[in-house]
């Protein structure tokens, strides 16, 4: 399908009461690029196009129109199984990513099986200056590297991450809030010794709270751990 196809398959698919939602919950992005197509028709259309080869044209316009083409160039990327033609296209990809939606879909399945090579580039993005290029970097140490492949020194990375973006700065508070989840006795001590700026530092046990993978006897404590501003 070309690019002007794939858009007119995405206008068939429109949800209007959907799009005004969406509106609401992403309002950085401008109304009038928002088609409303709902996230498992996206996913859909996306598998469709990856299994029939049929989306090079489309990846290759950039920057696209519309939100729910950048939301459908995610959902493909995150199909792709690849790893060095998907790095190549998320690299080529992510500084046209511009809400927090298509960054935080954008979850490649080729990544998961190269997590050690994934490594390799996680620093640059973490330093590209690109908001979502930040926040995406982050969200990969979250997903990746909590768990088997977990190094305490990414902790200490996200930690040093200092931005007045709010995307970037929620993206630090749940990358610990998960890390408080899954390895506790690690990132207790970035809390603990205040380590984070005082908004992300708080809003870090907030989410930690109002997590269901943490005992209430955490959650206790990790209360009495919230600061004020100086």
């Amino acid at each position: 399908m070309t690019p002007t196809e794939i858009r007119e398959a995405l206008f068939q698919l429109r949800d209007e009461e959907y799009r005004d939602f969406q509106v609401k919950l992403i309002p950085n992005v401008a109304p009038e690029t928002m088609i409303g197509v709902r996230t498992p028709a996206l996913r859909g259309l996306a598998k469709q196009l990856y299994r029939a080869g049929d989306y090079t044209a489309f990846l290759a316009e950039l920057p696209h129109r519309c939100f729910d083409e950048n939301q459908l160039h995610a959902f493909i990327l995150s199909e792709m199984r690849h790893f060095e033609a998907c790095l190549e296209e998320t690299c080529r990809f992510l500084p046209y990513v511009d809400n927090w939606a298509t960054c935080d879909q954008l979850s490649p399945q080729a990544f998961k099986k190269n997590r050690q090579r994934l490594l390799e580039y996680i620093p640059g993005w973490l330093t590209s200056g690109h908001t979502y290029t930040v926040r995406f970097a982050i969200g990969m140490l979250m997903a990746h590297f909590l768990d088997e492949d977990f190094d305490p020194e990414y902790l200490r990375t996200v930690s040093q991450v200092r931005s007045e973006e709010y995307y970037v700065r929620m993206m630090v508070a749940w990358y610990f809030a998960t890390a408080l989840a899954k390895q506790y006795d690690a990132a207790l001590p970035y809390i603990e010794g205040r380590r984070l700026d005082y908004w992300t530092h708080n809003k870090a046990i907030q989410k930690c709270v109002e997590s269901n993978r943490i005992p209430d006897e955490r959650k206790a404590y990790l209360k009495t751990l919230k600061v004020r501003p100086a």
